[in-house]
């Protein structure tokens, strides 16, 4: 039975046909191209290959996603995927597979760290590599996919017993309904290690943006120019972790100041160490509405951009307003209940 399925929504570009080809080599998929055939989805691997046009929305594929969601949020459990983009434009490219994921984590996709490579017109997000590769950007563009479908296809990951789960917040216990909401899902966690680290307003700097070269010499030492709890407490701690879990409330559709400043932080580090064997997770919370933006904030910082395996349902949402507000939401001793059984479940390596 073929278990290799790619999900191509609009008629592909030249180029982007190209990229799928150096993804899957010499693998036959089975070819999903509208709403009608997602019956044919079996348990396995996904490519969703989306050509962006000039507005960056795919009809088809918001089509094929309503028939997803109509199956169950579990329609796409015990599934893996991955994500290529091109557009004519330099637009819409990683947003749309923003979108894509997101959806996808929605109903059980699991992916890879890095899932995506995406190519804007002309090619001029592959200008940075030029230099390192010494090759034409068209050519760094297909060894990339090349590299994906090599990483994608030879994953093969299994549970960790006893983990050492590492959370990252900046609220105020007093005050945060985000943090009730991970009390309530800590009382669920079983047979883990947890270390808690709050960044605390005046204890970071942000990432003032060192060369790559200065960036790179403090990561091999793991280290960070700027110093500070970054260096001294979440470095070693998440070297150490399997699995890191960040509290975002929402601040103004974004993950506050000084979670963003962790996650900018991270660069040196990452210089030295990819994240690809760290799960991820995250726990938001909004007091009017939002949480789908800062979720797609976060997988693009951290699975796209920073390596780290994006887990089924990797991060609990919820909506409240005022102070311990967070307990009225319906069923939200439940939901943390079952997102710590998902937590435990799901990290892997």
């Amino acid at each position: 039975m073929n278990d290799l399925f790619l999900i191509i929504p609009e008629k592909p570009s030249f180029m982007l046909e190209k990229m799928i080809q150096a993804v899957i080599q010499d693998r036959d998929p089975v070819i999903i191209n509208d709403e009608n055939h997602v019956s044919s989805l079996r348990q396995g691997k996904i490519i969703f290959a989306l050509e962006v046009n000039n507005i960056g929305f795919s009809n088809n594929l918001s089509n094929i996603f309503s028939k997803l969601y109509s199956m169950g949020n579990s329609s796409l459990f015990g599934f893996q995927g991955i994500v290529l983009t091109h557009s004519n434009t330099e637009l819409y490219t990683r947003s749309a597979a923003q979108n894509i994921i997101f959806h996808g984590n929605q109903l059980g996709l699991r992916f890879i760290g890095r899932p995506l490579v995406e190519a804007t017109g002309n090619l001029e997000n592959f200008i940075p590599m030029k230099s390192i590769y010494n090759d034409s950007l068209e050519n760094i563009c297909l060894n990339s996919c090349y590299e994906l479908g090599q990483r994608f296809f030879k994953d093969n990951i299994s549970p960790i017993k006893n983990p050492k789960i590492l959370i990252i917040y900046s609220s105020n216990w007093r005050t945060s309904n985000s943090l009730l909401l991970w009390n309530m899902v800590k009382r669920n966690l079983n047979s883990c290690k947890i270390r808690e680290i709050h960044i605390g307003n005046g204890t970071i700097y942000d990432c003032k943006g060192c060369p790559y070269k200065t960036c790179k010499h403090y990561g091999q030492q793991v280290s960070c120019f700027y110093g500070g709890i970054i260096v001294e407490e979440v470095y070693p701690a998440l070297l150490q972790s399997n699995a890191v879990v960040f509290i975002c409330p929402n601040y103004n559709d974004s993950v506050s100041a000084n979670i963003m400043a962790v996650i900018n932080r991270l660069t040196a580090l990452f210089r030295r160490t990819k994240f690809y064997d760290k799960t991820l997770f995250s726990i938001i919370v909004s007091g009017y509405s939002g949480s789908d933006i800062v979720a797609k904030q976060i997988i693009s910082s951290l699975n796209l951009n920073k390596t780290f395996r994006l887990p089924p349902y990797f991060s609990l949402m919820a909506t409240a307003n005022n102070k311990d507000s967070i307990k009225d939401v319906p069923n939200i001793e439940e939901k943390a209940k079952c997102f710590a059984e998902n937590i435990m479940k799901e990290i892997k390596k």
